[in-house]
């Protein structure tokens, strides 16, 4: 089902995509934002299956210092989910032509898309999928990051993540520092959730090593736009992995009834 792949030219860095489905313009299409070890390669084949249960096209691309998208100078800057969002994602979805979307995030990439969702006005963004999201630093999670350094030096993680990144330790790095750096303790966007102006649906397991519900109940709390949520007992870090099934039914349900609803006349009556 895959239709194109290739290189997009964005914000002065060359960006791996791929894209499944229909093309923009006849339908609307799935943005995928991969986690913070991520890339296109990383997703597999769910980026086929969301395609076949929507019928949306769906997107993918590697950030910079990702998978084989150019790279960058270490380290991050800590605002570097926000920077992505501000300066990064809008060019890729004009670069792609994408006219109509749901932005789909995965951990680090359900953070970008919560950000872009909330600081930048685009109408082509409809609606909006969070798996695994972070919206402020929880020490279960700098603990879980602490953790993977050590795979990562040790325990063959590098050389597995060879296979997807041209730069691992780009890749690897770029992340790690910046989650474990002390002064990221107070790290919070959560006040982009205030601004959010179209449905949304967030997707967490109970089992995630790196966040907790504290992150979807942030959510909740704060949110004026209509709002779902799945929560999956015993699921880590990777639903849409662990519980396929599920995620994707429950991403082709928020579609459909996007779709629908968008789809509908309002009949206003004649004054008078």
């Amino acid at each position: 089902m895959e239709w194109l792949s290739g290189n997009l030219d964005v914000a002065g860095n060359s960006l791996e995509y791929a894209c499944w489905g229909p093309p923009p313009g006849a339908a609307p299409t799935l943005v995928l934002l991969h986690e913070g070890l991520g890339s296109v390669g990383l997703w597999r084949d769910w980026p086929a299956q969301l395609a076949k249960a929507t019928g949306y096209g769906v997107l993918v691309y590697s950030r910079a210092g990702y998978g084989r998208s150019s790279t960058v100078t270490l380290p991050r800057p800590p605002d570097y989910m926000s920077i992505e969002a501000e300066t990064v994602l809008g060019r890729v979805l004009d670069a792609a032509g994408v006219t109509s979307a749901v932005l789909l995030g995965h951990s680090d990439g359900a953070t970008i898309a919560a950000i872009y969702a909330g600081s930048v006005s685009d109408m082509r963004v409809r609606g909006l999928i969070l798996m695994a999201p972070h919206f402020f630093c929880e020490p279960i999670g700098v603990e879980a990051i602490s953790r993977a350094k050590v795979a990562y030096e040790t325990e063959g993680l590098k050389e597995r993540m060879a296979r997807h990144h041209d730069a691992p330790d780009v890749a690897f790095y770029g992340w790690h520092d910046v989650w474990t750096d002390p002064a990221n303790d107070t790290w919070s966007v959560a006040d982009c959730i205030d601004h959010w102006r179209i449905p949304a649906l967030a997707i967490q397991g109970t089992a995630d090593a790196y966040g907790t519900l504290d992150q979807i109940d942030e959510i909740e709390g704060r949110i004026y736009a209509p709002f779902e949520k799945l929560i999956l007992d015993g699921i880590g870090h990777a639903p849409h992995q662990e519980a396929t099934d599920k995620v994707t039914s429950a991403v082709a349900d928020f579609c459909t009834r996007l779709r629908r609803i968008e789809s509908q006349v309002v009949d206003i009556p004649e004054a008078g």
